[in-house]
C-alpha cells in the first residue's frame, strides 16, 4: 500500500481536527506552524450541531466537558448593569451553547488526541509552493524543501500562503467592527453568565466566565474607517480608552484589564469568500477557506467538521492518481458550501443593528431584548445559535487499520 503524505499549515482547530482524521485514514502527516509554541488560551468558543457528534467520534467529548467554562447563559444588561433580557442555557445550540470552551483547551485536547506518527513542528512556515502533477513541493522558512502528496492550509482568515496560491480568487467582506479580546480579573460580583452591553456610538463591552478563575471580556466597535488590527498592538492598547472610556457599565474595568492583560488580541471582523477551496494538490480549510466571523457563528464548529469531512473522502481514495484526489476535494466541498454558506448568510439587519449608534438605537435594542426574554420569543431568538446543522449524512470514514 502506498502511504500517501499530506502537509497542513496551521495548528489550530481547522488544522488539528484534520490532523486527526488523515492520521486516522492512514496518511503520513506533518503539522506546521509559524508560532514558535503551541498556542495556550484564547477565548471561548462554542461546539455545535454536527460538530458535537464529531466529538465523540473522536473519543474526546467527556474530557471537552469536563473543561467547559460551565457558562449558564446569556443576558443583556443597561447601563447601570441591570438585565435587560436573560437567556439561560435552554438546548444546545442557544445564545450560550450547550459545550462552551477556551480556544486552547480544546485545541490542546485535539493535539493530545492525534494518533502516533503525527509530527507537529512549531515556528515553521511555508515561504514558495509549487504545484505539479504527481506532487506539490514545498519551500520552508528554514530553507527545508520537502515534497507532498496534498498541501492543506489551515492558517486562518489572514492565511499568507492562501493567499499566494489563490490570489485575487479570495474575496473579502469587511463588516466594518473592531473587536478586542483579553483576559481580565475575576471580582465579587461576577457569576456564570455572559452578559452584555451595548452602548452609543456602535460600541458593546461583554464579560464571560472561564474555567482558570479570571474573566473573558471583549471591546467591540462598528466603524469602517478605524481598523486596529492593522496598527502595532501597543498603539492599539492606547486608543482604547479614547475610544470606551464613558460607554458606561464596566468600561473602566475592562480597559484599565487590558492595559495590563497579557494576551489582548484584535481582529477587524472579516468573512472570507471562494470560489472553491482546492486547485491541483492544495486545498484549504477552517477560516482561511470561509471564515464567518463570531457574528456568523460556529467558526470553531465548521473547523471541527471541515477537518473530518476532508479526510472522510480523501480516505475513500485507493491511489495518488491527480484524477482521485480531485474527485475528493470536490466532494469535500460539495458537502460543506450549504453549512457554509448558510453560517456566512448574517442575521437580517446585522451587524448595524447589534451596533446602534443613538441612544435612542440602545434603547430600542433594549426593549427588543426585553420582549425577545419572554416565552416562546425565547426560544426563537436562541435559535439564532442553531448553526453547523446539516440533513446531509456524514460522509463515512475508512479508518486505517494497522497489522500486529
Amino acid at each position: 500500500m502506498i502511504v500517501q503524505k499530506a502537509l497542513i499549515s496551521g495548528a489550530s482547530i481547522a488544522g488539528l481536527s484534520t490532523a486527526f482524521w488523515l492520521g486516522k485514514a492512514g496518511w503520513e502527516v506533518t503539522i506546521i506552524e509559524r508560532a514558535s509554541a503551541f498556542r495556550e488560551g484564547g477565548q471561548n468558543v462554542d461546539v455545535r450541531g454536527v460538530a458535537r457528534e464529531l466529538l465523540q467520534k473522536m473519543g474526546i467529548d467527556e474530557q471537552v466537558r469536563k473543561q467547559t467554562t460551565t457558562e449558564e447563559g446569556t443576558a443583556f444588561v443597561n447601563d447601570k448593569g441591570q438585565v435587560v433580557g436573560a437567556f439561560p442555557v435552554e438546548d444546545s445550540d442557544g445564545l450560550t451553547a450547550e459545550i462552551e470552551i477556551l480556544r486552547g483547551d480544546l485545541a490542546r485536547i485535539i493535539l493530545d488526541a492525534l494518533p502516533p506518527g503525527i509530527s507537529v513542528r512549531y515556528g515553521e512556515w511555508i515561504e514558495q509552493v509549487t504545484d505539479h502533477d504527481e506532487h506539490v513541493e514545498i519551500e520552508l522558512h528554514s530553507g527545508s524543501k520537502e515534497r507532498y502528496d496534498l498541501l492543506i492550509i489551515a492558517e486562518g482568515v489572514r492565511s499568507k500562503t492562501r493567499d499566494k496560491v489563490f490570489g485575487d480568487r479570495v474575496s473579502r467582506n469587511e463588516l466594518g467592527l473592531n473587536m478586542i479580546y483579553g483576559t481580565i480579573e475575576k471580582q465579587d460580583g461576577d457569576d456564570r453568565w455572559w452578559r452584555w452591553y451595548n452602548a452609543a456610538g456602535g460600541r458593546q463591552i461583554s464579560i464571560r466566565p472561564d474555567n482558570k478563575g479570571t474573566m473573558r471580556a471583549t471591546l467591540a466597535f462598528k466603524n469602517r474607517e478605524r481598523n486596529l488590527a492593522d496598527i502595532p498592538s501597543d498603539q492599539a492598547r492606547a486608543e482604547l480608552p479614547d475610544i470606551f472610556i464613558g460607554a458606561g457599565w464596566q468600561d473602566e474595568r475592562v480597559v484599565h484589564g487590558f492595559a495590563t492583560s497579557n494576551d489582548v488580541y484584535f481582529d477587524y471582523l472579516t468573512q472570507i469568500m471562494m470560489p472553491t477551496w482546492s486547485e491541483g494538490r492544495i486545498c484549504v480549510t477552517g477560516d482561511a477557506a470561509w471564515c464567518v466571523t463570531p457574528i456568523g457563528g460556529g467558526g470553531s464548529s465548521l473547523a471541527l467538521i471541515g477537518g473530518y469531512v476532508l479526510a472522510a473522502f480523501l480516505s475513500q481514495t485507493g491511489s495518488n492518481r491527480t484524477e482521485d484526489l480531485q474527485s475528493c476535494l470536490s466532494k469535500y466541498e460539495q458537502w460543506m458550501r450549504p453549512m457554509v454558506d448558510k453560517a456566512q448568510k448574517l442575521p437580517p439587519g446585522a451587524p448595524d443593528l447589534f451596533f446602534p449608534q443613538s441612544k435612542a438605537g440602545v434603547g430600542t435594542v433594549q426593549m427588543v431584548l426585553r420582549i425577545a426574554s419572554f416565552g416562546p420569543l425565547r426560544k426563537l431568538f436562541a435559535h439564532i445559535g442553531h448553526v453547523a446543522d446539516s440533513k446531509q449524512q456524514l460522509p463515512e470514514i475508512r479508518i486505517f487499520q494497522t497489522t500486529s
